[in-house]
């Protein structure tokens, strides 16, 4: 598991003509979605859309060209999920944007196949994509989306946006925001001045990390792991410390299980969805450990560096579960940070100073401020968080403004995991066409994670009454699967009202 041609709705014809003539500010054009950002998941629902000939989409990025995690581009690492969790494949096993028709294009497939390792080299897995995003034409980079807006007249979204050759604009009738996420930084190391480096920006770091005295590294996940690993290779020659701090009580693997990769399902992320609030709050951070952990290879390689170096003498470095930092200073006239530390099981504290620090304390979805003119149509729960309904959408029109991995509070751990993204771009696509353009599995798993014809207990009638009023109970219909129908008439009756009406 890990932790995206001017036509009408009954256009059946070929788009590329059009496409090609694109002025790029999409005037005079009614594009039926504007995906906003381009990471792998929004990419791939752009290799998805592009066959569709009756299906106009734009999708805009403010950076040059497509990037991903290039400050954690280490030569060995691999993504933590099989080749086949592409960006297409597993909604179009015949897509010619899969990572194996890139293969093939590159001269890889048998080295690949001989190599007898279904996982990819994050190297490899971030050039399938570059490639997949040079034979688009639907992506236009350098787009800053600064504001989103909604014409009640006309039921369309302007979306605008800012290049260096001036303001552009795009007018749609759905947008799909994949905008990815952005470091998180625990409260007591935020604002910290100093050289703080967080572990999205650790490689071109890592040379001046490694002219230190001290590193420490904070975090509990793959990337602490991975960093800690590249820093210890250099610890001898460095001639530094290097310390792990990390506040989960072991250094826990990811599990991997099939039957907990059964969780990576429809079926579960319908029974994920339908729970109370609280229930799927408190089930996120007990599910941490499926998705966040630290995959069993790496705990062991880390393992047998540390011995390996060790052959020559005692290794400076030290590993420190259960601890957490509380607090932290940077001291200029001393080149050091002071942290405090605190330990769980013990109860005690520490303060421990450090030359250099790196942070790989993960990241949260963003929240964008381009979203500001359409606040009244966006809904959100108590915690002003997305409140994303069972087929991603989160607007009151009943779907029109969709996202992709900013509900993992409201879908559980399929939210970031590549290997449900197909999947989840087919029914945003059935959604937006009104048709099952992929076929979309609702059953794939061998267990079942609820009751059927279960009753509530009485404690918890309140909670179940007020789900099912809501939509969102076991007895509510399952999504996208089972609101299709109507999802199909409300799309084609949009098309219809709104084709060749742009402003």
């Amino acid at each position: 598991m890990t932790t995206s041609t001017s036509t009408t709705s009954t256009s059946t014809t070929s788009t590329s003509a059009t496409r090609t003539s694109d002025t790029g500010d999409g005037a005079g054009r009614v594009l039926d979605l504007v995906g906003i950002g381009i990471g792998p998941f929004n990419l791939g629902l752009a290799c998805l859309t592009d066959p569709i000939d009756d299906l106009d989409a734009v999708f805009l990025d403010q950076a040059d060209g497509f990037a991903w995690h290039h400050g954690m581009m280490l030569d060995d690492a691999t993504i933590q999920v099989p080749f086949l969790a592409d960006l297409v494949t597993m909604a179009d096993p015949t897509s010619p944007f899969s990572f194996l028709a890139w293969l093939k294009e590159t001269g890889r497939l048998y080295p690949f196949f001989i190599r007898e390792d279904f996982h990819p080299l994050r190297v490899e897995y971030d050039a399938y994509c570059r490639w997949a995003a040079e034979r688009l034409d639907t992506l236009r980079w350098g787009r800053r989306v600064v504001a989103v807006e909604h014409d009640e007249d006309t039921d369309l979204f302007t979306v605008h946006a800012e290049t260096p050759s001036g303001p552009e604009r795009y007018v749609a009738r759905h947008v799909v925001l994949g905008i990815g996420t952005e470091p998180a930084v625990p409260e007591a190391l935020r604002d910290l001045d100093g050289p703080v480096v967080h572990s999205a920006g650790y490689l071109p770091a890592r040379d001046a990390l490694r002219s230190a005295d001290s590193i420490a590294v904070v975090g509990s996940g793959q990337s602490a792991a991975e960093v800690y690993r590249d820093l210890l290779e250099g610890i001898r020659d460095g001639g530094y410390r290097l310390d792990w701090i990390t506040r989960s009580p072991r250094f826990f693997p990811m599990e991997d299980t099939k039957l907990t990769l059964e969780m990576t399902s429809p079926e579960y992320t319908d029974h994920f969805h339908a729970l109370p609030d609280e229930v799927r709050d408190r089930l996120g951070r007990e599910q941490r450990g499926l998705y966040k952990g630290i995959s069993a290879d790496l705990v062991d390689e880390v393992y047998d560096t540390l011995y390996r170096i060790s052959a020559r003498g005692p290794v400076p470095t030290t590993l420190r579960t259960d601890t957490s930092v509380v607090a932290a200073a940077w001291l200029p006239e001393r080149d050091r940070f002071r942290l405090t530390l605190r330990h769980a099981q013990l109860g005690t504290e520490a303060v421990h100073e450090v030359a250099r620090l790196v942070l790989a304390t993960g990241y949260r979805p963003r929240d964008p401020d381009f979203l500001a003119p359409v606040e009244h149509l966006v809904r959100r729960d108590d915690r002003g968080r997305f409140a994303v309904a069972r087929d991603l959408h989160v607007d009151t029109l009943g779907g029109r403004i969709w996202v992709q991995n900013a509900e993992e509070h409201t879908h559980g751990l399929t939210a970031p995991d590549l290997g449900m993204g197909a999947w989840r771009n087919a029914s945003i696509i059935r959604s937006v066409t009104g048709r099952s353009v992929y076929g979309l599995e609702e059953r794939i798993a061998f267990q079942e994670f609820g009751l059927p014809g279960g009753r509530p207990v009485p404690d918890a009638a309140a909670d179940t009454g007020a789900a099912a009023a809501a939509g969102t109970g076991p007895d509510a219909a399952a999504g996208p699967v089972a609101d299709a129908p109507a999802s199909a008439a409300a799309a084609a009756a949009r098309r219809t009202a709104t084709a060749g009406a742009a402003s």
